[in-house]
């Protein structure tokens, strides 16, 4: 027998509400989105708080990309609205939200003429003037960012000659030479090994210490779990759980959620394993 989706009163006891201050978080309150005649987006409430990552899980087709592209103005809104600290995002100017606010999103259109070093640079735009010069200080920003996700050596390489995970680190470095106080990553860690994946990661988690917010789109239930402060799952539009991982990351909300079975268990360092049943 075809297993029916759970009503959504069902889902209240996973939903957990974090508390802070207003002054100091991204916000989406009742968000609704369409897309041609697809509601993809159904009464989508959180928060992402400075100083702390978010993780938002989800099966394909949840509308998870979908989520940051709003809270990036990249999709019209039809219901609710989306606050940054105490703005509505709606009346901020397009480079007043690019100062503070820097998003890597799952499929760029990358400009594969331009250089490593040029694309890192891009990330100062919202700050220069009309001609664009790029500052000594723009420079330095740049070399940082590019050090810090340990492609330094990329700096006068095409983008054309990169590897796909290659690209997605200069993204990542755009991103960050931004000088953002929030971070939008929808799969950071695509395309990468196992070691630049932890390596994002505690570039993102140290983004945070220093007093940024993050939302972070991933299939990585574990590293998520050891990474995220708080984990979002999103299920045919809508937020179905949220919490700790280890209030998240259960059997009882993964099988909702993503149709599959599977066993959780804890991991060595006492956080939650999940492990599909084949």
């Amino acid at each position: 027998m075809e297993a029916q989706w759970p009503g959504w009163g069902s889902w209240g006891a996973f939903v957990s509400v974090a508390v802070s201050s207003h002054s100091s978080q991204l916000r989406f309150e009742n968000v609704g989105v369409v897309l041609g005649e697809r509601r993809v987006l159904d009464d989508v409430s959180f928060q992402v708080s400075r100083g702390e990552v978010v993780g938002l899980l989800g099966p394909n087709g949840a509308g998870k990309s979908t989520v940051v592209r709003a809270a990036n103005r990249g999709v019209e809104l039809a219901e609710g609205k989306i606050v940054l600290e105490e703005d509505i995002l709606a009346s901020l100017s397009q480079r007043d939200l690019a100062r503070r606010v820097a998003s890597v999103a799952q499929e760029v259109q990358v400009p594969f003429s331009f250089t490593v070093g040029e694309m890192v640079l891009m990330g100062r735009a919202p700050y220069q003037g009309l001609l664009g010069f790029d500052s000594s200080s723009d420079v330095t920003g740049a070399l940082h960012a590019l050090s810090k996700m340990g492609i330094a050596d990329l700096a006068d390489r095409r983008m054309n000659e990169l590897s796909g995970g290659e690209r997605q680190l200069v993204l990542i470095a755009r991103a960050l030479n931004q000088s953002p106080d929030w971070l939008l990553l929808d799969e950071p860690t695509a395309f990468l090994d196992l070691q630049h994946r932890v390596d994002v990661l505690k570039v993102v988690r140290e983004f945070t210490r220093e007093g940024g917010g993050a939302l972070v789109v991933s299939h990585d239930l574990a590293l998520a779990a050891r990474v995220c402060d708080r984990l979002l799952v999103l299920a045919e539009g809508r937020v179905v759980a949220s919490g700790p991982p280890a209030e998240v990351l259960t059997s009882t909300v993964l099988e909702r959620a993503f149709g599959l079975a599977v066993r959780v268990v804890e991991g060595p360092d006492g956080l939650p394993l999940v492990v599909p049943q084949l």
